[in-house]
């Protein structure tokens, strides 16, 4: 049964994380892209991925305070709405640091940088960065630690199947790198992985396939 599946257009789904922060994923835009709001029981909420339809992206967030906004990497079907939230909400942007360039040439809005190895801290809730280098030279995950499992929010840069798409070899052994020792080595196998698009997965349900990704090369 797929994991925490949502369709375009549909209610948004609650995921618990621990006793005091939820997260909820809706699906928004034609291409199924995922956005995330990881909302606490007290203080600022953060937005990930404010990708398409803000009007929907702010039904979601209703009378919740969003101290930020963080964008996964780049590309435009993950920003289409990140101006309008930014305007809406008064919340502060945020980027993986190699990204921040093209996401204001692309947007308008300048972000903040984090990059990996960083703790993003905002309230009650708590982000450590990583740095996935390959589909985009910015890309970053976003993990949250959680009860029973943690929670890892992967952008495109890991989806149940496979990495995201690269635009050569040397892109793909450097995500295939980044994400074996920066997610897999380090990770349990209940971790559960919310991609940028589609349904959930976890690290132990992908960890027998790296041998297979590596041979096909994508």
């Amino acid at each position: 049964m797929p994991l925490y599946h949502v369709d375009p257009g549909s209610e948004a789904a609650l995921i618990r994380v621990n006793e005091d922060i939820d997260l909820i994923k809706i699906s928004v835009g034609t291409m199924d892209n995922n956005a995330y709001l990881i909302h606490p029981g007290a203080g600022p909420a953060i937005l990930v991925d404010a990708a398409a339809e803000p009007g929907r992206l702010k039904a979601v967030i209703g009378d919740s305070e969003v101290g930020a906004v963080i964008t996964t990497h780049r590309h435009a079907d993950h920003t289409g709405a990140l101006s309008e939230i930014i305007a809406m909400t008064g919340a502060q942007p945020w980027c993986g640091e190699p990204d921040a360039e093209a996401i204001e040439a692309s947007t308008g809005v300048t972000c903040r940088t984090v990059w990996d190895g960083d703790l993003f801290r905002l309230g009650d809730i708590d982000l450590d960065i990583i740095g996935l280098v390959g589909h985009t030279r910015g890309s970053i995950a976003l993990r949250l630690r959680g009860n029973p499992s943690d929670h890892v929010l992967t952008g495109d840069s890991l989806f149940p199947g496979g990495f995201g798409k690269t635009s050569g070899s040397r892109e793909f052994e450097q995500l295939y790198n980044d994400v074996c020792m920066k997610v897999f080595a380090p990770l349990a196998d209940t971790t559960v992985i919310h991609p940028g698009h589609g349904d959930a997965t976890t690290v132990g349900e992908e960890r027998p396939n790296l041998p297979l990704w590596r041979a096909r090369g994508w």
